[in-house]
């Protein structure tokens, strides 16, 4: 509303010790990067209160998919000459005196699968916190992770499909299962390959493991 300042500053001023993270930030109104030059340029903003915030303690941490396609044209060509195909496409859209006032421009190589497996692993901690809550335990072999890596990652998106592989593969059908009962008398679930799907074979009390 007229009478409250911008939720960018508001922010700010209540936690000037903050980081500020701009997701895709190529797809932001052009009057945010006249924002943001002033930002970087003055270290400061006025809100619409006519306060002025500082950002002299703020990290401003921004991400762009600019120049993703040259990272995965160029995969395997030298770091100098991928890390110039994605600072053409940068200053093909950022004005120079923007990019002159960002401290550092990093950029990262596309995944491998080892990273997706590292990611998917994490992810997966989740779903072990919430089955523990239900006194299950979770085990997914290496096999069902790779399952999980083929079916989450492609080179364009990255990990990005990761979540809903883990949600199609194990927590919708094993959700089922559960609601079904089948894992009544168990204290755990294993999570093996089955081909291109996932099967879940219940660990149960006091007898070790069963085919579910």
């Amino acid at each position: 509303g007229y009478e409250e300042g911008g939720q960018l500053t508001e922010a700010v001023r209540r936690r000037p010790f903050s980081v500020v993270l701009l997701d895709e930030v190529e797809k932001a109104h052009a009057e945010v990067f006249d924002l943001l030059l002033q930002v970087l340029d003055d270290g400061r903003l006025t809100d619409s209160m006519g306060r002025v915030v500082s950002f002299k303690n703020t990290l401003i941490v921004m991400t762009s998919n600019l120049g993703a396609d040259a990272i995965v044209e160029l995969a395997d060509a030298p770091e100098e000459e991928m890390r110039a195909a994605v600072m053409k496409a940068l200053h093909g859209f950022f004005r120079p005196e923007m990019l002159n006032r960002i401290d550092e421009q990093v950029i990262f190589r596309r995944l491998t699968r080892d990273h997706v497996a590292q990611i998917v692993r994490l992810q997966l901690k989740d779903l072990e916190k919430r089955l523990a809550e239900r006194k299950l335990t979770l085990e997914v072999t290496d096999g069902a992770i790779d399952v999980l890596v083929r079916e989450g990652y492609t080179p364009q998106f990255g990990a990005r499909p990761v979540a809903r592989a883990i949600r199609k593969l194990i927590e919708d059908p094993l959700s089922y299962r559960i609601i079904a009962g089948d894992f009544a008398s168990a204290s755990g679930v294993v999570v093996e390959p089955d081909g291109d799907a996932l099967r879940f074979r219940k660990v149960a009390e006091h007898e070790g493991q069963a085919p579910a």
